[in-house]
């Protein structure tokens, strides 16, 4: 009998000195192919990263035992749920709007350069990545700086990595978050295809849209690992009430313009290519919009237009709480009236700020707390701690967390200020599924109260019930506007 390709026994970890594995088991055989689900926070990714023996083993074995038969690299190849990247002085110190700016571009790689230097640190042929590339709609990025990419073609970049490389053991941390549907069908072909080829697949995720060759079926709870069934994997759902709204965030929204956004025959283009061509789209006050399109669509630049973030808007017939972009306003006087949330705002948020400063500073529209924001406005952010359960971690820096607190902790920062209008770009990413019901309950909550809302979700099942309208990009362009009754 073959040794198992992975043996865990007696692994005990803990996570900034809370235990969260407690004398863990577990054995993954040739030919498994495991989906490994559970709660935000239970454990799964510091296991991940363990077996990838990327942080180290204190107490208890983990053994991982390679085919020497196999041509395949003998190798544990983990993909994070988060990806940083570097500029071509190694460092990681970006700021929020400076994609936008056209002068970064020089210090950034670019994709092609980015893989040419991935190919040769691990001797792999170039003819093998066209086929990743088109499948998962990439290849007309290969010439595009790194700074630019969107959230979904970041993550998309991950994955054309990990799947060239084809490591004997591919663990892949919430492998679908960005991926549009298409490029989510896509990728489960090419997992086959891995898996076929001899990679064996471990994927921690709480998607129901999965590859073929996934065999078994596991969730952590209260640091154990149990085995579940593929129908047990999403039946766990506590639905949860939702409490009342805090008073501060019931009342009604005031408005000074009938329409909140108007975009009139928009273009922008950067780096030589033509991102948004001739958009056209009106927000009117209290509008519930749902925002979607493939990776790459222009969707990220839309909504930076309208959160003050891209330069560009200034150029454009682009009116923003009934006045024209260029007229006098400041960027603050737009963004006190604006709530938004958006993985690239996660990436460059000051991750040494606590989960209160983090909360606070939503008042102020920073990058962490930098004043005293005073008795009343503690006592809102106080408020909304409790509402979204985090007590327990609000003195806790915001890179200790668990990467779904760290999302809830943004989520409270972004409605603090209960703003005209809420920005929530796939605002679930790093959620798990009772985290996501519950978050979008409350956003179909607080819209109650005028609130216009501009929603960003690949996943049909992961919406709030709020939503009249959608809006479709496809190639920078608007394909359709339509009532919420068809989807993507």
């Amino acid at each position: 009998m073959s040794q198992p390709v992975v043996h865990i026994a007696h692994f005990n970890l803990k996570y900034h000195h809370k235990p969260v594995l407690q004398d863990f088991s577990w054995v993954v055989n040739r030919n498994d192919n495991w989906l490994l689900c559970g709660a935000s926070g239970s454990g799964k990714t510091s296991l991940a990263k363990a077996i990838a023996g990327l942080i180290p083993v204190h107490s208890g074995e983990i053994n991982i035992n390679f085919n020497p038969e196999s041509t395949l690299p003998a190798m544990v190849h983990y993909v994070a749920n988060w990806y940083q990247f570097k500029d071509l002085e190694g460092a990681s110190n970006f700021y929020y709007q400076q994609r936008y700016n056209s002068q970064v571009t020089v210090t950034t790689a670019t994709v092609i350069a980015e893989l040419e230097i991935y190919g040769k640190e691990h001797h792999l042929q170039f003819n093998e990545i066209q086929h990743i590339l088109n499948a998962l709609g990439f290849a007309a990025l290969k010439n595009s700086p790194l700074i630019q990419l969107s959230s979904g073609e970041h993550k998309k970049l991950q994955l054309v990595k990990a799947l060239w490389l084809k490591p004997q053991l591919l663990i892949l941390d919430q492998p679908y978050n960005g991926l549009d549907t298409l490029s989510r069908k896509n990728f489960n072909g090419l997992l086959e295809e891995v898996s076929a080829a001899g990679t064996q697949l471990i994927l921690i995720s709480n998607e129901t849209e999965l590859p073929a060759v996934i065999n078994r079926f596991a969730e952590i709870r209260e640091g154990v690992l149990q085995e579940i069934s593929f129908e047990d994997r999403t039946l766990d759902v506590v639905e949860e009430i939702v409490k009342p709204v805090p008073a501060f965030l019931s009342n009604e929204v005031s408005t000074t313009s009938s329409h909140v956004v108007k975009m009139i025959d928009v273009n922008i283009s950067y780096s030589g290519k033509q991102v948004l061509k001739n958009i056209n789209w009106e927000v009117n006050s209290g509008d519930k919009w749902l925002l979607q399109g493939y990776n790459g669509s222009g969707k990220s630049t839309l909504l930076s237009l309208i959160a003050g973030d891209h330069p560009q808007a200034y150029s454009n017939n682009f009116y923003l709480f009934g006045n024209k972009r260029g007229t006098g306003e400041s960027i603050w006087e737009i963004k006190e009236r604006i709530g938004l949330i958006s993985p690239e705002l996660h990436w460059y948020f000051d991750a040494s700020a606590t989960v209160w400063q983090s909360i606070a500073s939503g008042f102020y529209d920073s990058s962490g707390l930098f004043c005293n924001p005073g008795a009343t406005k503690h006592a809102q952010v106080d408020e909304l701690i409790s509402y979204f359960g985090l007590t327990e971690y609000k003195n806790r820096l915001m890179n200790e967390l668990p990467l779904g607190k760290q999302r809830l902790t943004l989520l409270a920062r972004t409605i603090i200020k209960n703003p005209e209008i809420l920005i929530l770009d796939e605002p679930c990413q790093g959620l798990d599924q009772q985290q996501t019901q519950h978050f979008n309950k409350l956003v179909d909550e607080l819209c109650k109260n005028g609130t216009t809302l501009i929603y960003v979700g690949h996943f049909e099942s992961q919406l709030p019930s709020c939503l009249e309208k959608r809006i479709l990009l496809e190639n920078g362009e608007v394909k359709s506007v339509e009532p919420m009754l068809q989807s993507i």
